[in-house]
Formats: C-alpha cells, sequence, structure tokens
C-alpha cells in the first residue's frame, strides 16, 4: 500500500517539472515582450520544484534509483547488501525522516496559524510549502519502513 501510494504521488509530480517550466517561460516573457513580472510566479516555480523534489524522494527510494556507491555494494553478496539496506534504513533513514517530521512540524503550525506569506511584494503564503515538507517527509518515513518490511522479508526467501 505505502508502495503504490509513494509511486502514484511520485508519478503525479513529474507534471510539476513542465508546470513550472511554462510558469518560468511565461514569466521570462511577460517580462521581455510587456515588461511585466511576478515574484509570485518566480516563488511558483520554487514551490513546484521543491514539491516535486520533496515529494519524489519517496518515490526514488521505492524505484532503488538513490544515489549508492554500486562500485562497493556490486561486490557483496546479497544477504550483506540485505543488512546493509536493513541497517541503513533502520539506523539512519527512519531516525533522519522522523526527526524531519518532529522537527518541521511546528514551523509548519505556526506558519499556518499566523498565515504566513512571503516577505516579497506579491508573493505566495508560505505555510503551504512548509507543510508540503512536512508531508514528504512523512511520505519518506513511510517508505523506509516498507524498505526496512522488504528487506526483513528477503532474509525468510534465502
Amino acid at each position: 500500500m505505502i508502495d503504490r501510494l509513494n509511486t502514484a504521488i511520485g508519478r503525479a509530480t513529474i507534471w510539476l517539472l513542465l508546470l513550472s517550466v511554462l510558469v518560468s517561460a511565461g514569466n521570462a516573457l511577460a517580462r521581455k515582450f510587456f515588461a511585466v513580472g511576478s515574484n509570485a510566479f518566480l516563488e511558483l516555480q520554487w514551490y513546484l520544484v521543491g514539491t516535486m523534489i520533496v515529494f519524489g524522494a519517496a518515490w526514488v527510494l521505492k524505484e532503488n534509483a538513490h544515489v549508492r556507491i554500486e562500485i562497493f555494494s556490486a561486490r557483496f553478496s546479497r544477504r550483506t547488501r540485505n543488512w546493509i539496506e536493513l541497517l541503513g534504513h533502520g539506523f539512519m533513514l527512519l531516525p533522519f525522516a522522523g526527526a524531519m517530521v518532529a522537527l518541521s512540524w511546528p514551523f509548519f503550525l505556526r506558519s499556518w496559524e499566523q498565515n504566513e506569506a512571503s516577505l516579497n511584494y506579491g508573493g505566495l503564503l508560505v505555510w503551504p510549502m512548509r507543510g508540503i515538507i512536512v508531508l514528504g517527509f512523512c511520505l519518506l518515513f513511510l517508505q523506509a519502513v516498507a524498505q526496512i518490511y522488504r528487506a526483513i522479508q528477503s532474509f525468510s526467501r534465502h
């Protein structure tokens, strides 16, 4: 269920890159030809790319497309690689993602309660992006749990 959720979210967020490119091009054309620009459009680009990265991280982990040192892991047995996955996710990723959820939650709540907006003239609200950060780390935490479960299951198959 976690895999399906993160796959669906990951695939959906791919479209945010196209939307970001279109917003960027539109803003550039408006500045060039009509001498009109918007800080909101600039911030929207950042929000779109940031959302894509934060929501896509769990999908990248699920697809095993994250960065690793293949030159070393290729030399290890399947069992050793499973142990590395289990220990790495259990003792590094899970606590990190959990800490990020716990630490970012109060920032989101305060921002939401204050209806925090950008300091830039015409900028966007800030609290939605702070919420996206919390949600993204929740998704990463859940995917780490799924990866740990998968690593444990692989021991019983061998």
